[in-house]
């Protein structure tokens, strides 16, 4: 997946279509904030595949939640944690605040 800015679209809009058509999906961003997401479909295309493919990558940018990652990919919340962590994509977010307290709490 590629990113696109606003301006990169007004500059050349045909570059959206040309990602398409490579089977390259483009996450537009607006100042910075992802605002639309294009994912080719062709009459070849696996949209399960693509679906769940999009909500990997939305989970891995921090835009979904895991939850509604596996709504997105059609799938059960189970089955969402086990493709991620078959991609090798962490599911645990804890930051270093919430690690210490957890290694304090159930730590040895």
């Amino acid at each position: 997946m590629h990113t696109l800015t606003d301006e990169d679209l007004y500059r050349d809009p045909a570059q959206l279509l040309a990602g398409a058509r490579r089977g390259e999906a483009a996450l537009l961003t607006a100042g910075g904030t992802p605002v639309m997401l294009g994912v080719p479909l062709t009459a070849k295309s696996d949209t399960r595949a693509a679906l769940t493919d999009l909500a990997a990558a939305l989970y891995v940018a921090e835009q979904l939640s895991l939850g509604r990652a596996a709504e997105i990919a059609g799938i059960a919340y189970a089955d969402m944690l086990d493709e991620l962590g078959r991609r090798g994509i962490d599911t645990l977010r804890l930051n270093p605040g919430e690690l210490e307290r957890e290694l304090a709490t159930f730590g040895p």
